[in-house]
């Protein structure tokens, strides 16, 4: 097993700056995930640790071992791709082991090392299937055994679970996280999905046009983000963000004015610098953060109520085009066009600079 450290990494096709200076180190044994929306880089930061792009500039570390000019094959990494990529006339033993026999290991350590990996993985019934008999998450997991037995120091996840439905996704994220308790191997993980990276990681790192915006174990994203694209990435359904106006300060206390709801204000505290009158804020509720039927509540129109058993989301009309989200845990009797009325808790609710995005603590 081995940690990887990341040096000022740039990627750059001609002109065009894709990754930007990337500083990381990821610990030996940990579960890191790069999550991002499409075209953020997290694919191409994936695929320069695997040498299969080659770094522009910066330094690439696995171990205590520089690797940047390294061969793919002789950095001590294994790949599991989106698509399965299995030989479809090779039983499910013949794709695990065929990586080994080709690079001589004999056919008593490929069978060992096989056996083991389709132990961990249950494929033991279904090593003389050919792939075309396998589900979907079962094919998933033959990929990942054929990682399993080359025993690397890395383990790269490039979106694997994609091509699953929502049930199987389930499954695989389970096995997975299984998987890198039982190996206990330094595992990187790329998705969009910030629901995979939330129940994965140990730590998740978050992109944004080849540039990393904050790093961090997924609780301490999900309540204390950096600013408004990891407080609104991170979390489904996605954070709520108000425009309000500072309207009184003292010390490290304020009052901001919602500018939707002119006659409603909020009072929050803050550690550091007080932001100035007329400067352009934003608050941020997550969707659980709302009271209903608060005494000093907003009168809000429900627009859409989606009920999923022991929660509903309510999204609810408040003169932009965007609605916000509410959960609500008793949603029997509401229906859509009712009126409600909606507080907000002061604790829970984040200030941000609406300019430069960035979170005021």
């Amino acid at each position: 097993m081995a940690g990887l450290e990341l040096k000022k990494v740039r990627k750059s096709y001609g002109a065009i700056d894709v990754v930007h200076g990337v500083d990381l180190t990821i610990r030996d044994g940990e579960f890191v995930v790069f999550v991002g929306p499409s075209g953020c880089g997290k694919s191409t930061l994936l695929r320069m640790i695997a040498g299969l792009e080659d770094i522009s500039s910066g330094a690439l570390s696995i171990g205590d071992q520089e690797m940047t000019k390294v061969a793919p094959a002789d950095r001590g990494v294994a790949m599991v791709f989106q698509s399965y990529a299995l030989y479809p006339h090779m039983s499910v033993e013949e794709n695990m082991g065929f990586g080994l026999k080709i690079n001589g290991f004999s056919k008593e350590e490929v069978r060992e090392r096989v056996l083991a990996a389709a132990r961990t993985l249950q494929l033991e019934p279904l090593l003389q299937r050919r792939p075309r008999q396998l589900s979907g998450g079962q094919r998933q997991r033959v990929a990942i055994g054929r990682a399993i037995v080359r025993e690397p120091d890395v383990f790269l996840f490039d979106e694997p679970l994609s091509n699953l439905d929502a049930e199987l996704r389930v499954q695989m994220r389970l096995e997975i996280a299984r998987l890198h308790q039982s190996l206990g191997t330094t595992m990187i993980y790329v998705t969009h999905d910030q629901v995979e990276a939330m129940t994965l990681a140990d730590r998740i790192v978050v992109l944004r046009a080849g540039r990393i915006e904050q790093v961090g174990a997924p609780m301490e994203l999900y309540e204390d983000p950096d600013n408004l694209f990891v407080a609104g990435f991170i979390g489904s359904p996605k954070m709520n963000f108000l425009p309000v106006t500072l309207v009184s300060s003292s010390a490290s206390d304020i009052v901001v004015r919602l500018d939707d709801f002119p006659t409603a204000t909020i009072p929050l505290s803050l550690k550091g610098a007080v932001p100035g009158l007329g400067d352009k804020l934003m608050l941020g509720v997550r969707p659980e953060h709302f009271k209903l039927n608060s005494a000093e509540g907003l009168t809000v129109r429900l627009d859409v109520l989606e009920n999923l058993g022991a929660s509903s989301f309510a999204y609810v009309q408040h003169g932009r085009d965007e609605p916000l989200t509410i959960e609500i845990r008793e949603a029997k009797n509401l229906k859509a066009g009712h009126s409600l009325t909606i507080g907000i808790d002061p604790s829970r609710a984040l200030l941000f600079d609406a300019s430069s995005g960035l979170r005021i603590r």
